[in-house]
């Protein structure tokens, strides 16, 4: 039964991980047709319309936990929902699909440092050690095979920005166990509403400065999708994930992204896929492996 659930629970954040490879995908491809702050604002908006006719009558049943609990919705749908992808999207402006899937592998080990510096979380070896990996892959992505280039090293804005993004998702992901117990479509919805009310002012702002949306079949499919397949359904999933196998496990899985990204983005951004690359993606795929070894049979709370 044990078994049945963690298989389960990583059947469901290997879905995530594709669904989230294609978000960073379309914020690349629409880069220049949709402004960062408005893809974020139209994600969140058509996600919580989306969302609303099933949760609306069960978060009003709920009420009185929701403003018991507000504090902490508010952090988690700031982290998770509004920060996150606002950092994402700016941050894909200046950088490549790829770079920026590849960067989110530093999510798992900001998972252990943040979940042992905020709770005390002990990680496994294997846990550790598969993080190590996936770390080492990431370094090779980062100095493009050559540890020579090291020295000339150079930190773009979007790496930048990007990175940033990645420190708020491992915060969402770390306090993930302080979320009330309420049903996940209202906890989703709320996390959604709490993204609208966030990117609307950013949104505003952009247009203010004349930014707007150059608007076609594409921009409307990537609205579509934004919505619907990375909000609506990888957001249950993934939360679902997180209280079956625990913060650790989960995030590790995060380093699965770059490998369906790298995929996706040959054939549809034509970004280049190196030898390299592939060397990466190997010392990736291993860590996960090895994060998921090492987690096995610890308490989600923990794991």
């Amino acid at each position: 039964m044990i078994q049945t659930k963690r298989t389960r629970a990583y059947t469901m954040l290997g879905i995530v991980m594709l669904l989230w490879a294609g978000n960073s995908i379309v914020g690349r491809a629409v880069r220049e047709t949709i402004p960062p702050f408005t893809l974020a604002f139209g994600r969140w908006m058509g996600a919580f319309l989306v969302l609303t006719p099933f949760a609306l009558r069960k978060a009003m049943a709920e009420r009185a936990q929701i403003r018991t609990h507000a504090r902490v919705l508010l952090l988690l749908g700031g982290l998770g929902v509004g920060a996150f992808n606002a950092f994402l999207y700016s941050g894909l402006r200046h950088t490549t699909a790829t770079n920026a899937l590849l960067m989110q592998a530093t999510i798992p080990p900001l998972v252990l440092v943040l979940g042992r510096l905020l709770f005390k979380d002990r990680a496994a070896f294997g846990q550790i050690l598969g993080v190590i990996l996936s770390t080492i892959g990431v370094m090779v992505i980062v100095f493009r095979g050559d540890l020579g280039a090291l020295a000339g090293l150079h930190v773009g804005l979007g790496d930048l920005l990007v990175m940033c993004g990645c420190l708020a998702w491992a915060l969402y992901t770390v306090c993930l166990r302080l979320r009330p117990a309420l049903r996940p479509e209202t906890f989703v919805w709320i996390t959604f509403a709490i993204g609208v009310l966030t990117m609307a002012p950013l949104a505003a702002m952009e247009a203010a400065r004349g930014a707007q949306v150059v608007w076609n079949w594409g921009t409307a499919g990537a609205f579509v999708y934004i919505a619907l397949f990375p909000s609506v359904i990888a957001y249950f999933l993934y939360n679902g994930a997180v209280a079956q196998i625990g913060a650790g496990a989960a995030g590790q899985a995060i380093c699965l992204m770059p490998l369906f990204g790298a995929g996706l983005a040959v054939p549809l951004l034509g970004e280049p896929l190196r030898s390299y690359h592939g060397a990466a993606m190997a010392l990736i795929l291993l860590g996960v492996a090895l994060g998921a070894w090492g987690s096995a049979g610890k308490p989600a709370s923990a794991a």
